[in-house]
């Protein structure tokens, strides 16, 4: 299927769908060259996850046609799609968590022989991608086992062992420390000049002027304009996606910090994992912000905080008072939330509303003395909380799986908002949000510091950490290996810190 006169590797025009009376998108249109990086570009709930899967043949359109190397495909599921070259890396890994990572990376030739599997064959190509996009993972390893930048990287060889045209990647380096995400860009380019059409969606905009050539802008299901990046900046892009400059992405904080920690962490040492005598405070209303490389313990940290991970010593003091955290219901008890990076598997319940997801955390405002849920209450709750974080939804009866990953995101701290937290952990907080959305939860951190809440940021994000932290501890190797006052913070100074060395 090659039309050598075709000028566009992919055309996407005229492109409506509907689910049910919610129109998602409208006579969308999309053009992507050969060895293109296009970047396509929206808030969360614009329509770009539902067009790639349109394309991939996850949804069917209602109108329009789509063309690729000039002619015209109409992909019935994933299966049609890969069959044409069109592979998606989705912000919501899909591996099989029991399997290897070599079963993962080749699953579509698993069962191909009519008689046996060469395993050796297939390890030994698995390592070989792997180690050829610059990453240090053992090819049989079970995923269940990889921390999710691991994962990441598993699904981004999976897609690429195909024969690939089109490549989608959405959201790829949202848990990526910078040198990670720059294996991925130089790879991507590398990719780029072999003729792969790649179609790159992000929230980082940087990124996008980086390594795209092209960038189309998508606002309400409907496209706003397409353009080399050469020819635009980040505001001309912004005003495109919400409609309006963005002055400040960091809100001013003007939160009265407390004087004396009312959280403290001492010691604290993992069974099975690498977290190894970590100790530190928060203060009432303090945003403390902890930082790392990929790998650096950050997200161990705080599951063994949580009591989602076990610990082999160390102490938790909440108030000055030693607490003991063995499981996350023990956590809860002592009004300490998580919002987890991976959303999917650990932040939110899919099937259930958001009405739902939002009061499990905490039934005893909605509940009468009898403990007998008040649904009008929970729906009162819920509507409040949906309209502070701007979640875009019809009702809060909608099940959360069917919500954009930005929304689903703004409902995990919803989850946890609705809660009275002494301590709030924030995992990766604008993971997937777009640049609109990340204002609005930031503020809502500041809320919650206002409140006298301690509250501990991870972010692989390092604009974000400094725009949002008061104080940053950087994690290298399991341990606390420095910490940055304000005066102090600098993406240099954070990335020495990471990677092991000392200050100039």
């Amino acid at each position: 299927m090659q039309n050598s006169d075709s000028e566009y590797r992919l055309e996407m025009t005229g492109i409506s769908k509907s689910f049910g009376q919610v129109s998602v998108l409208g006579n969308v249109n999309l053009k992507v060259k050969h060895g293109e990086i296009h970047a396509l570009l929206g808030e969360n709930g614009a329509g770009k996850s539902t067009l790639m899967k349109i394309l991939s043949g996850v949804h069917q359109k209602d109108a329009g046609t789509v063309l690729l190397n000039g002619e015209e495909i109409n992909p019935k599921n994933t299966h049609d799609g890969q069959v044409l070259g069109i592979n998606v890396v989705y912000q919501e890994l899909s591996l099989v968590n029991d399997l290897s990572v070599a079963e993962n990376i080749y699953l579509h030739k698993l069962g191909a022989s009519k008689f046996w599997m060469n395993w050796k064959k297939i390890t030994h190509d698995a390592q070989e991608l792997i180690n050829s996009l610059g990453f240090n993972i053992d090819a049989t390893a079970t995923v269940r086992d990889l921390s999710i930048v691991q994962k990441q990287v598993v699904e981004i060889a999976k897609a690429i062992s195909e024969d690939t045209k089109v490549l989608v990647l959405d959201e790829p380096t949202t848990v990526f420390d910078p040198t990670d995400a720059q294996k991925l860009f130089d790879n991507l380019l590398r990719l780029k000049k072999t003729g792969i059409s790649i179609i790159y969606i992000s929230h980082h905009l940087d990124e996008i002027f980086k390594i795209a050539d092209t960038v189309t802008v998508l606002k309400d299901g409907v496209d706003t304009g397409s353009m080399p990046v050469s020819e635009t900046d980040t505001d001309g892009v912004i005003r495109l996606m919400i409609g309006r400059e963005l002055k400040d992405l960091y809100p001013v904080r003007d939160v009265k910090v407390g004087e004396v920690p009312i959280f403290e962490v001492k010691n604290l040492t993992a069974k099975d994992t690498l977290v190894h005598d970590v100790s530190f405070s928060v203060r009432a209303g303090e945003v403390l912000g902890i930082a790392g490389l990929g790998g650096s313990g950050r997200t161990e940290t705080a599951k063994l905080i949580f009591g989602a991970d076990k610990k082999k010593s160390g102490s938790i003091f909440l108030h000055g008072e030693e607490i003991k955290t063995k499981s996350p219901v023990d956590a809860v008890g002592y009004e300490i939330g998580l919002v987890s990076e991976n959303r999917k598997e650990e932040g939110v319940f899919l099937p259930l509303s958001i009405r739902r997801n939002i009061s499990v955390t905490n039934f005893g405002p909605i509940s009468s003395k009898l403990g007998f849920i008040s649904v009008d209450k929970e729906t009162k709750n819920a509507q409040d909380l949906i309209e502070k974080l701007n979640i875009k939804t019809v009702s809060s009866e909608v099940q959360v799986k069917n919500l954009s990953g930005g929304n689903q995101q703004k409902v995990a701290l919803a989850k946890w908002l609705s809660v009275n937290s002494k301590v709030i952990i924030i995992d990766e907080p604008t993971r997937g949000v777009d640049v609109g959305a990340k204002v609005e939860i930031y503020n809502l951190i500041n809320e919650v510091a206002k409140k006298g809440v301690a509250v501990i940021v991870i972010s692989s994000d390092m604009p974000e950490i400094m725009g949002i932290s008061d104080r940053i501890l950087v994690m290298h190797e399991g341990s606390i290996y420095g910490e940055l006052p304000k005066e102090n913070f600098s993406e240099e100074n954070i990335l020495r810190y990471s990677i092991g060395e000392q200050l100039k």
